[in-house]
């Protein structure tokens, strides 16, 4: 056997035990596996995720499900504060936070391949972990478009999540591309897609904006469940009825028609509704993500001057809605 060289392990398929698959939400969340939730920016997908964490620390039935015991969820997040965005949604929602948890990362930043992923779920015997948004837990030298070094991401997220029995959600953005095919929407190397067992897609319905609809874009365990519809009424989900035959490519191809003067303005109100203030910087990155141009943006904050104001805070610019309580100067 060369130097350096593993040594040659062969196993019997007869020898292995058949082992039936475990569902957090059947069928769209298999436990000790990889999904994913995306959709663009202000759709729902978040609150889709923080939905499902609310219900599993609650012990509450998902739709199709039966009520359960409470479960252990580790929710991490980039992109709002625990303090001012999170927790305040999660008690809006009724969570048991008793059971909610989040990795520290305030002197490290945590990636996929962090070993304090694997202890975290093992420490809190934790069935549900959310990554949100999954392109910032990457690490930093990892290209999101180079199927190599994703791959190599996956596969340890997925050795992570087969080992513990931990559901692990990637919530991630579609990218800018305008085609209907699901397959192609997705942020970064088409290996992230590949890795996880179920896809789910959250968009609006075209001909009614306040209808968000989730999507099973990929079942590779079970026959793909049905579309389910959803709203939000201050913050708050509520499942509705109809469009459970609705395709991911015909969810996309309404959406790739709205335009984009619709798509900032929805992106102005909804993020302000979802917190007091927003850093402008932020809500331009938002833009950029969803393909909206920082011109389009700034003229659609004009539309919208009797509801959305910008406030200088020290060396900042926030923008908030006309009767947020953010302290400044006004522009």
């Amino acid at each position: 056997m060369p130097k350096n060289q593993p040594e040659l392990k062969l196993i019997s398929l007869e020898d292995v035990a058949v082992e039936p698959v475990r569902w957090l939400w059947y069928p769209y969340i298999p436990l000790g596996k990889l999904s994913i939730i995306h959709g663009d920016p202000a759709e729902g997908k978040t609150t889709l995720a923080l939905w499902i964490a609310v219900a599993c620390s609650r012990g509450q039935a998902l739709p199709g499900g039966e009520t359960r015991e409470p479960l252990t969820v580790l929710y991490q997040t980039a992109e709002d504060g625990l303090g001012d965005t999170i927790k305040p949604r999660l008690l809006e929602s009724k969570a048991d936070l008793h059971h909610i948890y989040t990795i520290d990362e305030t002197d490290f930043p945590l990636s996929m391949l962090d070993h304090r992923i694997g202890e975290a779920i093992e420490k809190t015997h934790a069935q549900l972990m959310i990554l949100d948004p999954m392109q910032a837990y990457l690490g930093e030298k990892v290209d999101m478009n180079r199927a190599n070094e994703v791959r190599t991401v996956m596969k340890g997220l997925t050795k992570v999540a087969n080992q513990t029995g931990c559901a692990i959600v990637l919530v991630g953005h579609l990218n800018k591309s305008q085609s209907a095919n699901s397959a192609q929407r997705g942020l970064g190397s088409m290996d992230f897609r590949a890795a996880a067992r179920s896809v789910l897609l959250v968009g609006r319905v075209k001909n009614d904006r306040d209808i968000r609809v989730m999507v099973h874009d990929k079942s590779s365990l079970a026959e793909e469940g049905p579309s389910r519809a959803f709203s939000l009424e201050n913050g708050t989900l509520r499942w509705q009825k109809g469009y459970e035959t609705l395709t991911a490519d015909q969810l996309l191809s309404g959406r790739s028609q709205d335009s984009k003067l619709t798509l900032a303005e929805e992106l102005i109100l909804d993020t302000l509704d979802r917190r007091p203030a927003v850093p402008a910087k932020e809500m331009f990155s938002l833009a950029q993500q969803a393909g909206i141009s920082a011109r389009t943006l700034k003229s659609v904050k004009g539309n919208l001057r009797d509801y959305v104001q910008s406030v200088r805070v020290a060396n900042d610019w926030l923008w908030r809605r006309t009767d947020g309580s953010v302290q400044g100067g006004n522009l």
